[in-house]
């Protein structure tokens, strides 16, 4: 069986007062009926591991291939597993886009983090152009096979859909259409991993992620948690999204 998996984005958001909100996260859920998950900044993991408890996980939004170096300003997986990360984003779009980030640079760095210790969740997803030229299905083929190293297994790879023009937006895909590609990724993965391990990787949904949308998203086949940005910031709203995963 695979666990439920509730993954918040901070992206670059959160001070040192923010903690306030892992805090009440952690005390609202403390057995909370699936796996919770807060990336913050890094600059936060170390101080958050004193408030997030056992029932919430930390994460890093981005690593290096490299284990160390001159690489400055980046960070390494070590180092975010010695900060207390035990996952780690990688691929978002917003690297892919902001940072010219290619599928074989995401590969890199998840091999990277799985050698580390840590999880990846490797995020891949369409724009709206090539939404709009039915180019979905071959994107999201290319990306899977570029930016998963062949080490993956279902206790280090997660692997996060977020489409891009849902992200931020308040756009949200049909169920029709999130379905249709959570299936097309567990196809693909067990073509190529074997049905063992092709079925034991997890499946998020990320993009516009709301308490009010998420039961019906967690309804679809396949779709096995969500990576939540916005509305994970506050423990109220992200709390609403883990209660309604735990009870899909």
């Amino acid at each position: 069986m695979r666990r439920k998996l509730a993954a918040g984005n901070w992206k670059m958001n959160g001070t040192r007062a923010d903690l306030a909100e892992i805090a009440a996260l952690a005390e609202a859920h403390p057995e909370p009926g699936c796996e919770v998950l807060i990336c913050p900044p890094a600059t936060l993991i170390d101080r958050a591991r004193a408030v997030a408890g056992p029932s919430v996980a930390l994460g890093g939004q981005d690593c290096h291939a490299a284990g160390s170096g001159a690489h400055t300003g980046d960070i390494s997986a070590v180092m975010l597993l010695d900060a207390g990360a035990h996952y780690v984003i990688l691929g978002h779009s917003e690297r892919r886009e902001d940072h010219g980030e290619s599928s074989d640079m995401v590969r890199d760095k998840a091999r990277a983090a799985m050698e580390a210790g840590l999880r990846a969740i490797v995020c891949i997803g369409e724009s709206l152009a090539q939404r709009e030229a039915q180019n979905t299905l071959d994107i999201i083929a290319g990306q899977l096979s570029h930016s998963i190293p062949d080490s993956a297994t279902g206790e280090n790879l997660v692997v996060a859909y977020e489409p891009i023009w849902a992200i931020g937006t308040g756009l949200t895909p049909t169920t029709d259409q999130i379905g249709e590609v959570h299936d097309f990724m567990r196809m693909k993965l067990e073509t190529r991993f074997g049905e063992g391990v092709g079925r034991s990787v997890r499946l998020l949904y990320g993009g516009s992620v709301k308490p009010g949308n998420a039961a019906e998203i967690f309804a679809v086949s396949n779709v096995d948690g969500a990576l939540v940005g916005g509305a994970s910031l506050k423990a109220a709203d992200f709390g609403g999204i883990v209660t309604a995963l735990a009870q899909s």
